[in-house]
């Protein structure tokens, strides 16, 4: 060995030292395995202070002599590795022990450490242990037997952490490259290599997992075994051991599937309501579990798909069954629609739920159409449909915009249909005639007309005040919200002109007797007509509308006349509606037998109006005049508010005390037949009997004699009798119809007429097509009507051309 001398004062002094030991150079990703690796952990302690004090002598010496650098000297020849041994030869005894039985066991135990370590390194480079894996374990066995577990798990931890903090470390540094991703994906492929190398294998884990999903199956069933600590204890475990994904997951899933399938098969034979009911039980419950008990959402993503897709999609034709949603719709069950739209939903098929709907509402609608014992209902029970209907689509399907169509498409459908055209003769016409008739309820009663099950409900105010609009407990935007649904009831008519027609007639009697409830709603309904069809459709409403306020005006003028001409003052009060012929409808002619006085008033007025309106000529219609009458009788003075024929036969007791028969009241009134009998029966047998009428009757007859009831009473001192309504008959009804189809088609062909006169010459289809477009405000006219009206118009101009040519 080569020694080394002090340093000089002067400085370094440079010496050479030769390794005594040749040591392997330490490559980057192995090292080599040292004694100090598998030693005891009391060897390990003592090597530490060893090596403590060799590092305390290095230090104190390098303080002493300086730093030094290193000699090598290189003229000393090697050792060489092999010397003969040159001694005298040695005796070999047969079975000689030299050890003890404990030496013997240590070494055994060496060895297994050695065998673990070097499986350990084998796995950290991804290859195969050389020792079976069961060796392996029973080595790990014998040890921990040996009271050695806590020492062994040191050595077999440091291992690991030896090679996670060096070759791994570095190699992955070395793949991660400098972005982030790229450290990202370089970390992910170790940690999947590292996974796919360990795993755990213990014995009772697969016993522990069907532990497990019995919980599990407990907790479905209700069972009292349910422990819900213990899986939820059990399921952090795993997530602590990263078994999780690998073991239970699978299994839990598999156990699901099964329990999912019988519950479907078990429930498939009860109701859909039943079955809707339990499904979304179901799913509810399954959700609370998975996050109550910290399953993963992958877990409970797949859970739930696998639930739509054997409760839902595999029973999809159960919950789409036509018949079974009728049920529920019929039922009016909002919820349980609800709960089919969720689940339908959930698997997307939510659109194919459109087609019951419309089937349900196209039958439920056709029938309350064709139900003629209840026709004089029809508007409100569709208007109640409707309703129950939007509600639906409103709560139900969550104001899905396909469900809103496919109702305005049913409705469209049904109301339009042409079978029910064919059965009932007048069809479509019917319902415009009902709705013009409950328009002129709601315009004539207001709200108190109205049946409480359509008053707008509290969402219905939410959303008109959202909307900006007023709030529907308002009276008046409640009257007018209700205009509105009606309205939407008429959209759908195509043909509109017996709407018209039967509109007109009752607006003219709302406006000639006053019975309008509000003539800001019949400004407001007009407005909407207007809006809805165009001015060509409300022009003459409009035009009474004017006739009625040039006629006060007329009467402020008269007024002002006959004072100016110093007229005495009468105590008639007299009032005329002078009224357009063309835009009013037609009423009868009636030869009445007026009061002189009230005829004196009638004829000074008509010569008032005759003089200011040159050419003008006034045709009195008295069928719709009304007035009020003073009445004495014995338990007092009363105003009675009547129509002209029921003043008419009243006045004629003026004459007389005695009791009238009936052909004398005629011949003095000059009313005959049902209007005579409509207007005695109203004054003597209706809730206000201001005549007797004997004999005692409901009925009127020619034999029946007449008086006033002096013995009369009411609580109240202005008493409205009311003129007995005689119903439409069936021809009367046909005969409006009848009409209407008579304007619609001059209608047309003036439109044809008026094409033909601008374009000169056109296609047939083209023609066809521009008479749809110009007549369409006011209903659709049908094709084949069209096209009858054109070879009308073609066949008249021939016969023209004809006589035009015979005259030549």
């Amino acid at each position: 060995m080569p020694s080394t001398s002090p340093s000089s004062p002067d400085g370094p002094t440079q010496s050479a030292a030769i390794p005594s030991k040749r040591t392997l150079p330490e490559i980057e990703g192995f090292a080599p395995r040292r004694q100090s690796d598998v030693c005891t952990k009391g060897s390990e302690n003592k090597r530490h202070k060893a090596s403590g004090l060799g590092a305390l002598g290095a230090s104190t010496m390098s303080k002493a002599l300086g730093k030094r650098p290193a000699v090598v000297n290189l003229t000393k020849p090697a050792r060489p590795a092999f010397e003969p041994n040159k001694g005298a030869k040695k005796l070999t005894v047969s079975k000689l022990r030299t050890t003890s039985p404990r030496d013997d066991l240590e070494r055994y135990y060496e060895r297994r450490r050695n065998e673990l370590a070097d499986a350990l390194a084998a796995i950290f480079k991804q290859q195969q242990p050389r020792q079976p894996l069961e060796t392996l374990y029973r080595g790990v066995e014998d040890i921990c037997r040996h009271g050695a577990a806590r020492e062994l798990y040191d050595t077999l931890r440091a291992e690991c952490d030896h090679y996670l903090n060096g070759p791994l470390q570095r190699s992955i540094m070395a793949d991660g490259g400098s972005s982030n991703i790229d450290m990202l994906k370089a970390v992910h492929k170790h940690w999947a290599i590292w996974n796919a190398q360990s795993s755990s294998s213990l014995g009772p884990g697969a016993k522990s997992l069907a532990g497990m999903c019995e919980l599990v199956d407990y907790d479905r069933r209700g069972d009292s075994g349910f422990d819900p600590t213990l899986l939820r204890d059990s399921i952090s475990m795993l997530h602590v051991l990263n078994l999780y994904d690998k073991s239970f997951e699978p299994e839990f899933l598999k156990a699901s599937s099964a329990y999912l399938h019988g519950f479907a098969e078990e429930h498939s034979a009860a109701s859909l309501k039943s079955y809707i009911s339990a499904c979304e039980k179901l799913l509810a419950r399954e959700d609370d579990r998975c996050n109550a008990f910290n399953f993963d959402s992958t877990t409970k993503r797949q859970l739930m798909d696998e639930a739509h897709l054997i409760l839902i999609d595999n029973y999809s034709e159960k919950l789409l069954d036509s018949g079974s949603i009728g049920k529920i719709l019929d039922e009016n069950s909002v919820e349980s629609m609800k709960a089919l739209y969720d689940l339908l939903r959930l698997s997307n098929l939510q659109k194919r739920l459109r087609g019951p709907w419309e089937d349900y509402i196209k039958n439920a609608g056709s029938a309350m159409v064709n139900d003629t014992s209840r026709g004089d209902e029809m508007v409100v029970r569709l208007l109640e449909f409707r309703k129950a209907l939007d509600i639906m689509v409103r709560d139900a399907f969550n104001k899905d915009d396909d469900f809103a169509h496919g109702l305005r498409q049913a409705f469209d459908s049904f109301i339009n249909d042409k079978k029910v055209m064919a059965s009932r003769n007048t069809g479509t016409l019917q319902v415009g005639e009902m709705i013009a008739k409950y328009i002129d309820m709601l315009l004539r009663g207001g709200l108190k007309t109205l049946p409480a099950s359509l008053i707008s409900d509290v969402q219905d105010r939410v959303d008109a005040e959202r909307s900006g609009q007023a709030s529907t407990g308002d009276e008046d935007a409640e009257l007018d919200r209700q205009l509105d649904k009606a309205l939407e009831l008429f959209r759908f008519i195509e043909g509109k002109g017996v709407f018209e027609a039967f509109y007109k007639q009752d607006l003219a009697r709302r406006l000639l007797m006053g019975r309008s409830a509000s003539a800001d709603a019949e400004r407001s309904m007009l407005a909407k007509l207007k809006s809805e069809c165009g001015s060509d459709f409300t022009r003459n409403l409009e035009q009474m509308f004017k006739d009625q306020q040039m006629a006060r005006d007329e009467m402020v003028s008269y007024k002002s006349w006959r004072e100016g001409n110093g007229h005495i003052k009468s105590k008639l009060d007299l009032n005329v509606s002078i009224l357009s012929a063309a835009a009013w409808p037609t009423y009868p002619d009636t030869q009445l037998i007026l009061p002189d006085e009230v005829a004196s008033q009638i004829e000074q007025f008509d010569a008032y109006y005759v003089n200011k309106h040159t050419g003008r000529r006034l045709t009195w219609k008295h069928s719709l005049a009304h007035c009020v009458v003073k009445a004495s009788f014995n338990k007092g003075p009363k105003e009675l508010l009547v129509s002209a024929y029921q003043a008419v036969v009243l006045t004629l007791f003026n004459q007389t005390d005695e009791p009238m028969p009936y052909q004398q009241i005629a011949e003095r009134s000059g009313l005959s037949g049902q209007d005579l009998d409509r207007t005695l029966q109203s004054l003597a047998c209706g809730k206000v009997r201001v005549l007797t009428k004997t004999p005692k009757g409901k009925d009127i007859n020619p034999t029946d004699t007449f008086a006033v009831n002096k013995a009369f009473s009411d609580p109240k001192f202005r008493i409205k009798i009311n003129q007995i309504q005689l119903k439409e008959t069936k021809e009367e009804n046909k005969e409006t119809h009848e009409r209407v189809a008579r304007d619609r088609q001059f209608e047309t062909q003036a439109a044809i007429v008026r094409i033909m006169k601008s374009r000169k010459t056109m296609s047939h289809s083209n023609l066809v097509a521009e008479v749809i477009n110009q007549t369409k405000k006011r209903g659709a006219v049908d094709t084949s009507e069209i096209k009858q009206n054109i070879e009308k118009q073609v066949s008249a101009l021939f016969s023209i051309i004809k006589l035009a040519a015979n005259l030549k």
